[in-house]
């Protein structure tokens, strides 16, 4: 027996196709928002996590995270080194 559901969904294209063409927005029953404010905050969720306005930059590269834990190390090797 086959069974049927029906759900309202909202389609939004991507703003960067390298990633992924289009997001699916499932929607919950009985949303008291128009149609027009739902097609927009499913935009501004798609931007703001395709990296649009809301990305975050990192302050270091993580070749440079890499030295600066490799030199902390080092350092504490040689405090408990000349310690004992």
């Amino acid at each position: 027996m086959v069974k049927g559901v029906t759900r309202q969904v909202i389609l939004v294209d991507s703003p960067d196709r390298q990633r992924f063409e289009k997001a699916i927005f499932i929607l919950r029953d009985g949303s008291r928002e128009s149609a027009e404010e739902l097609l927009d905050r499913a935009r501004e969720i798609a931007d703001r996590t395709m990296g649009g306005e809301g990305k975050k930059r990192r302050s270091f590269p993580p070749p440079a995270w890499a030295l600066l834990g490799a030199g902390l190390t080092g350092v504490v090797w040689l405090i408990v080194g000349l310690a004992s």
